[in-house]
């Protein structure tokens, strides 16, 4: 039987981005505040020394900071005829494990979602009918806008000191910056980074195809930076191993560097490590949470009463919490019916490889978010009409590495291993680059996530089922995408480009994003999503849900930029309008 103990006034479940900005911001108010998280305490002093930080094996190779897939994994299958099978090794994404989260092992690319992606049902429909929508599709209107939303995205960015360069200030289009974004009330909080050989042959590239290049927004700091909560970074040295790693130089915001060093003085914040929530206690009639309970690392069960729990943990594991507390109604798509797993999205992969003749781009040189992008094709900035789907992508020219274990690209037809192989690699190294798009991915009754009916976790738990593929949709958007690629790799005067499609199912095995969404929707009708437009549930008033489970589909960006600003949307909901008047924020 679990122990109880002393009432505290917030539960938070996880302390990464967004667990530790509301436990900072609230612990500030006064609040007693206590944060649970399943992994260790990692701080950049501790964990992440300069000597051993960059350890390609270590952390690139063997996940050191990720989930053991021992300690919590999930079963998959393409479509809903598959029985699921277990994921025993990580490789299409990468659930971090530990204080920071996700926010430890990043690249720090810092989007905005453009203002037409929050209304894309609306706004798709609007300009070419309904009949542009695909088959089967789950495609919703956020319940919030850009513009409201665009302070708080100015506040995350602030609290990262985010590189970039402008490029719709108070409606005024800037020179060197993006133009199709959504107008922002500040310039960046840092000057963008420095790019490299390839980047400047594809701003010139795709600036005479009458394309709108520019360097894309970073949270690999470019110049010294203290944010709003006195923590102090310094600039990137471009060192190249920032995905997977976390950094010794403080130069790549994390809740290491961004949040923690203020959030520990606190004397109202306690964070308890190491210790895995189990439940969402809800009162009798299920109305309300009283708090939650969780194993601690000796396997004993303890209570935690709370007044507010704020769920905070990575978005799958959002999803399977809600489920086992009983919080809202679960996803059935035979049906069509219930709302938690609903939604699940992902994102699109495609692009060119580009072997030049005679180029020395020292990949090695390079950075999480060091690079150039162009949002032309993205979201509705072109004429969908012709193309037959909904969507796009940014597309960008960039280096996050060129590490000696994982990065030796190849051109096609070269053997595998031996003396050829070597070869290849010794006189592509330097020589080679690529222009990627990264996609968006709708929504569909197909593709959804729930309990395993078969699979348990070490507590006897239901492992979370994803069931997921690429739809027509998404194939055609992201083969359009590659082809546009490959124009810009040839311009940027490539010897030969070779057009990476996305082909084939989706697979779990090799890596592409941990840009994992949806499940527990953010919505305006309580029968189509989870939480209302401040990320209440709307069954359980006392419980607020952040994170990338929220998004209703997936833009054409990294989320955590947006998960950032609706942290922050929702923060500012609970002190100014929650804990006035606890309750539903709207009605049903």
């Amino acid at each position: 039987m679990a122990r109880r103990l002393p009432r505290k006034d917030v539960v938070i479940v996880g302390l990464g981005w967004t667990g530790s900005i509301l436990a900072l911001e609230l612990a500030r108010t006064g609040l007693n505040v206590v944060a649970i998280e399943r992994g260790p305490w990692r701080d950049t002093a501790a964990d992440f020394n300069i000597g051993t930080a960059p350890d390609e094996l270590r952390y690139g190779v063997r996940h050191e900071m990720f989930l053991r897939p021992r300690q919590e994994t999930m079963t998959m299958r393409n479509n809903s005829s598959q029985t699921a099978l277990p994921i025993r090794k990580w490789g299409s994404f990468l659930p971090g494990n530990g204080v920071g989260g996700a926010g430890m092992h990043w690249n720090g690319q810092t989007w905005r979602f453009l203002p037409d992606d929050f209304r894309i049902r609306s706004h798709m429909t609007e300009r070419y009918g309904e009949g542009i929508l695909p088959e089967g599709n789950h495609i919703q209107d956020w319940p919030v806008s850009y513009d409201e939303l665009e302070p708080f995205y100015d506040q995350f960015e602030r609290c990262l000191g985010v590189s970039g360069k402008a490029g719709n200030l108070k409606g005024a289009i800037q020179a060197g910056g993006n133009r199709f974004e959504g107008a922002r009330a500040n310039e960046y909080p840092t000057p963008p980074m420095k790019q490299g050989y390839s980047q400047e042959l594809f701003m010139k590239a795709a600036s005479g195809m009458g394309l709108h290049p520019f360097p894309r927004p970073s949270a690999n700091l470019s110049s010294a930076y203290t944010n709003q909560y006195g923590c102090s970074m310094a600039p990137c040295t471009y060192c190249g191993f920032c995905e997977r790693f976390g950094c010794a130089n403080s130069s790549k915001s994390s809740p290491q560097t961004c949040v923690l060093p203020a959030l520990v003085r606190e004397p109202t914040f306690e964070a308890r490590t190491e210790c895995e929530v189990m439940k969402v206690n809800l009162t009798g009639d299920g109305k309300m949470a009283t708090g939650v309970t969780y194993v601690d690392a000796n396997g004993e069960e303890w209570e935690q009463p709370a007044d507010l729990v704020l769920v905070c943990a990575f978005s799958i594991f959002n999803v399977r919490l809600l489920l086992l507390s009983g919080i809202g109604k679960p996803y059935d798509a035979a049906k069509d019916e219930g709302v938690v797993g609903r939604n699940y999205a992902y994102q699109t992969g495609s692009g060119s490889t580009a072997f030049f003749e005679d180029a020395k781009f020292n990949p090695f040189a390079a950075a999480g978010s060091l690079g150039c992008a162009l949002d032309d094709y993205n979201s509705d900035n072109f004429d969908h009409g012709p193309h037959g789907f909904v969507g796009g992508a940014s597309i960008t020219n960039a280096y996050t590495n060129g590490r000696p274990i994982m990065y030796h690209p190849t051109p096609k037809g070269t053997p595998t291993w031996g003396a050829a192989w070597k070869k290849a690699v010794h006189e592509t190294y330097q020589r080679v680059t690529s222009v990627g798009a990264q996609g968006s991915v709708m929504s569909y009754r197909a593709n959804y996530i729930d309990l395993d009916p078969t699979y348990k976790d070490p507590l006897g738990r239901p492992l979370m089922r994803i069931t997921f593929d690429y739809q027509e949709n998404e194939r055609k958007m992201a083969n359009f995408m590659a082809e546009r690629c490959e124009e810009i790799a040839k311009a940027m005067g490539a010897k030969t480009a070779t057009i990476n499609r996305l082909n084939g199912p989706w697979s779990v095995i090799p890596y592409q994003t941990t840009h994992n969404t949806g499940g527990t929707v953010m919505g305006s009708d309580p029968t189509t999503s989870v939480l209302n437009r401040y990320l209440q549930s709307w069954d359980v008033p006392n419980v607020f849900v952040t994170g990338a489970s929220a998004f209703p589909q997936n833009a054409g960006y990294n989320p955590t930029g947006t998960v950032g600003a609706l942290t922050y949307w929702a923060l500012d909901a609970i002190l100014n309008k929650y804990l006035k008047s606890p309750g539903a924020l709207v009605q049903k």
